[in-house]
C-alpha cells in the first residue's frame, strides 16, 4: 500500500488529495489500485485539513505533547516550527484501519441516555467474567451505526470498528453464544427500560407523548412450523409477499418525534384489528391515564374498540382513515347514488340530482372536469334518461362528453421521445 495524490486546480489554486491505495495484480498481468482510505486534501493553504497531529512524549520535559505531520517533500511552515515533523509518506503502511468518530459517538450517546447507570445493577458480570454491560452496549452502538445480524456484528463489524480499543475489550467481547444470551437477558427488563427511556427523552429533548403513532408489521423467517404451540411463529397475512413462511408480527407504538414508548411481539397469525385494546391497557397501566391522541391505519381499530375509546375517562381521542371505495371523483359516486334512487323518484328530479352531482351545466363546462372512467357512466346514465325524457338537447353533449373520456382512457400512451 502506498499514498497517492490527486492534483486539481480550482479558481487558480492547487489541490491535492490524498488516498491510500493498494496494488491487485488482475487476470492478464493488469495492475489495479483499489482505494483503502481516503484521507482528503492535504494543501498549505488550509493546515486543519492535512496537519495530522500525533502525541510524543518529550523526555526533557517529562510530559507529553502534540507534533504536527507534513510530507517528506515540503519544508515545515514557519508557524510549524519546533512541533513540525516531515513524513515519508512513501513508506506509510496502514495496518487494521477501523471505524473510530462513530463508534466514539455511540458510546457518547449511550452514556448520555445514562443505560450504563440504568444496567449496572441489573447485567452484573458473570462468575466466568463475561461483562454483559459492554456486550449490550457493543450491541447498541452496533445497532445504531450499522444495523445487521448478531452473527455479522461476531464474523465481521467487530474488527472493523473501535469498540474493542473505547472498552478496552478484546474479540472474546463478541462470541456468538453470548450476544443472544446478552438478547435473553435485557426482555425481563423491557418495561422499567422504556419507562426510563421516556424520563430522559423528557430531560434531553422535551419530548411530548400526547400524540401517539400505532402501527404493525411482520418479519418472516424460512423455517418450518414449529411444533411448540408457544411459538409465536405462525403462517399469516404476509406484508412481504411471504405467504410460504413463518412470521411473527410485531407491534409498535412511536411519537411523532420518532421515540418508541411500547412494542410487542405477538404471533404470526394475529389479526390487526385484534391487537389495539391490548395495546391500550398496555400503556394505560405503563403510563398512567391521560389525554392522548392515538393515529392509526383504518384496519386496525374496530367500532367496539373505539366506542370504548370515547366512553374512557378521560376519552382516548383517535385520528382514523374511513373507508373508502375505488379512487374515483366524488361527484362520480354521488350521480351514481342518485341514478340508483331514480326509481323512487320521478325522472325529472333523478335527472336533476344528477345534473347537480356532477355540476353539469351546458352554459360552462370544463373538459378537464370528470377524466375517470366512472365519471363516463355517470354521464352516459344521465344522457339515458335525458333522452327518455324527450330532452335530446340536454342529452346530446353529455353522450359526448363521455365518449370523449373514454377515448381518452382507451388511447395508447404516447411514445416517450428525447
Amino acid at each position: 500500500m502506498f499514498l497517492r495524490a490527486k492534483t486539481r486546480i480550482k479558481d487558480g489554486k492547487e489541490h491535492r488529495y490524498w488516498s491510500i491505495v493498494e496494488s491487485r495484480r488482475c487476470t492478464g498481468g493488469r495492475v489495479v489500485q483499489r482505494p483503502v482510505l481516503y484521507l482528503g486534501e492535504i494543501n498549505d493553504g488550509q493546515r486543519e485539513a492535512w496537519c495530522r497531529q500525533i502525541e510524543a512524549f518529550d523526555e526533557a520535559s517529562g510530559r507529553h505533547r502534540q507534533l504536527a505531520l507534513f510530507p517528506a517533500e515540503r519544508a515545515v511552515p514557519d508557524h510549524a516550527k519546533g512541533f513540525g515533523v516531515q513524513v515519508r509518506l512513501d513508506a506509510m503502511e496502514l495496518h487494521r484501519p477501523r471505524q473510530w468518530g462513530a463508534c466514539w459517538l455511540a458510546c457518547h450517546l449511550y452514556e448520555q441516555l445514562e443505560l450504563d447507570r440504568f444496567f449496572a445493577p441489573l447485567l452484573p458480570d458473570s462468575r466466568e467474567g463475561t461483562n454483559w454491560q459492554h456486550i449490550l452496549q457493543t450491541l447498541v452502538c452496533y445497532r445504531l451505526i450499522d444495523p445487521g445480524s448478531e452473527w455479522r456484528l461476531h464474523r465481521q463489524w467487530f474488527e472493523q470498528s473501535a469498540m474493542g480499543d473505547l472498552l478496552g475489550a478484546d474479540y472474546a467481547l463478541v462470541e456468538k453464544n453470548a450476544l443472544y444470551r446478552c438478547l435473553d437477558k435485557l426482555l425481563e427488563h423491557k418495561a422499567a427500560l422504556f419507562s426510563h427511556l421516556r424520563r430522559r427523552w423528557q430531560d434531553l429533548f422535551g419530548a411530548s407523548f400526547e400524540v401517539l403513532l400505532y402501527d404493525l408489521t411482520s418479519t418472516y423467517f424460512e423455517s418450518a412450523l414449529p411444533e411448540n404451540e408457544e411459538d409465536k411463529r405462525r403462517y399469516g397475512y404476509s406484508r412481504d409477499k411471504r405467504s410460504d413462511c413463518v412470521q411473527v408480527v410485531i407491534a409498535l407504538i412511536v411519537t411523532p418525534e420518532g421515540f418508541p414508548i411500547a412494542y410487542e411481539v405477538l404471533p404470526g397469525n394475529t389479526a390487526d384489528c385484534t391487537t389495539l385494546r391490548n395495546m391500550l391497557h398496555k400503556i394505560e397501566a405503563q403510563y398512567g391515564k391521560a389525554n392522548r391522541i392515538w393515529v392509526m391505519d383504518r384496519g386496525i381499530p374496530t367500532e367496539a374498540v373505539l366506542e370504548i375509546m370515547r366512553q374512557a375517562d378521560p376519552p382516548v381521542s383517535y385520528v382514523v382513515g374511513t373507508p373508502k371505495g375505488p379512487t374515483e371523483p366524488a361527484g362520480a359516486a354521488t350521480a351514481r347514488a342518485a341514478m340508483a334512487r331514480g326509481s323512487a323518484r320521478r325522472p325529472g328530479e333523478a335527472a336533476a340530482a344528477g345534473r347537480r352531482a356532477l355540476r353539469v351545466r351546458p352554459e360552462r363546462r370544463s373538459r378537464r372536469q370528470g377524466a375517470h372512467p366512472s365519471t363516463a357512466t355517470s354521464l352516459n346514465n344521465l344522457a339515458v334518461l335525458l333522452r327518455a325524457q324527450g330532452d335530446l338537447a340536454g342529452a346530446r353533449p353529455l353522450f359526448e362528453w363521455a365518449l370523449a373520456i373514454r377515448e381518452k382512457a382507451s388511447r395508447p400512451p404516447r411514445p416517450m421521445t428525447s
